[in-house]
Formats: structure tokens, C-alpha cells, sequence
């Protein structure tokens, strides 16, 4: 059921975001070198490699790892790259994942492939095997501020919680962040 209403979600979300995401390929195509997507490998479920598309926020040649982990991410960034991440508009090209069937409107956020901390502590406690989402119980309720252990134990917690319900919920509440997020550090 979950996957069906996954893909009615994205032909529905498609209609309005597909306008605005070509704006936005554009915007990244005028203010930065390079191609305006990026294409990041990610865990999915079952530890699976897939490839998820973003809309590049980060300069040609800066090197796949967490943003965390670089000793000064904002001087990657594009010039548009902040706003870019701070309104998740970079993440509309995710849509294509979901109809793909990589991911799922809701769900652990997908990690790096080289994010072997994040990667462990989620097979550990039984994560691993899920769907990786476009948002999560662990975005809405830190994103960016939060350390790897208390991302994983929201997410253990929404694998305990998941229902149609509660991604409902997650999906009002990442709506609501939306308008007023100042959690993404970068």
C-alpha cells in the first residue's frame, strides 16, 4: 500500500514541482559551472547502492562526503546552494527516485555510501532494511543538528511507529518545517 501511494503522491507532487524544478535547473545552470544535477550514491534499503539526483548546490569538484565531515562546507557551496538547501528545493529531483522505486516519500534519509558510521549503527538496529525517504521522523525533528546515534534512534523509532498515519504526520510536519526551517547548518 505504501508504495502506491508513494507513486500517487509524486505524479501529484510532479505537477506543480516539475515548473518550478526546471526553474530552479536553470537558476543552478546560471550562477554555477557545471550540470545542474548531481547525482549522489546512496544507501537504499538492504544497504543496496542506488544513485539519487539532487539539484547541485555544490561547487564542480568538491569530494562525496558528508558536509559534516568538511572542514568548511559553506565555501563548496554554489551561490544559490544555500538557499537551495535551506528550502529543499535541491531535493525535487528525488521525485525520480520514488517513481523508481529507490526510495519512499517517507523514511530514513538515504546515507552516503561512504557514511560506514551511519551505515553500522543502522544495520544494528534493524534499519537498514527500509526504504529510504525524501524526509523522516529524524528530519523533522533536527536534520542537520543532529549526531549520527540520535539520527538513528528516530529512525529505529519510526520503524517501530511506521503506519500510513504516521507518515502522514511526518509529511504535515516536514511541510510545516519547510516554511520556517533554520536547522540545515550549510
Amino acid at each position: 500500500m505504501k508504495r502506491s501511494i508513494d507513486l500517487l503522491l509524486a505524479l501529484i507532487a510532479a505537477i506543480p514541482l516539475l515548473p518550478l524544478g526546471l526553474v530552479v535547473a536553470l537558476a543552478v545552470k546560471l550562477t554555477s559551472r557545471g550540470p545542474a544535477l548531481y547525482w549522489s550514491d546512496r544507501v537504499g534499503a538492504n544497504e543496496r547502492i542506488f544513485r539519487m539526483p539532487k539539484f547541485r548546490t555544490m561547487k564542480v569538484g568538491t569530494p562525496a562526503v558528508a558536509t559534516h565531515l568538511m572542514a568548511d562546507p559553506k565555501s563548496a557551496l554554489t551561490p544559490i546552494g544555500g538557499f537551495l538547501r535551506r528550502t529543499s528545493l535541491d531535493e525535487i529531483p528525488q521525485l525520480w527516485s520514488v517513481v523508481a522505486g529507490e526510495m519512499s516519500f517517507v523514511g530514513p534519509r538515504p546515507a552516503l555510501f561512504n557514511q560506514d558510521d551511519l551505515i553500522a549503527l543502522r544495520r544494528e538496529v534493524g534499519v537498514a532494511h527500509l526504504r529510504p525517504g525524501i524526509t523522516g521522523w529524524a528530519q523533522i525533528n533536527g536534520r542537520d543538528e543532529l549526531p549520527i546515534p540520535t539520527k538513528v534512534a528516530f529512525d529505529r523509532e519510526y520503524l517501530e511507529r511506521r503506519s500510513i498515519l504516521f507518515d502522514l504526520r511526518i509529511i504535515v510536519l516536514t511541510a510545516a518545517k519547510l516554511l520556517g526551517d533554520r536547522t540545515v547548518t550549510h
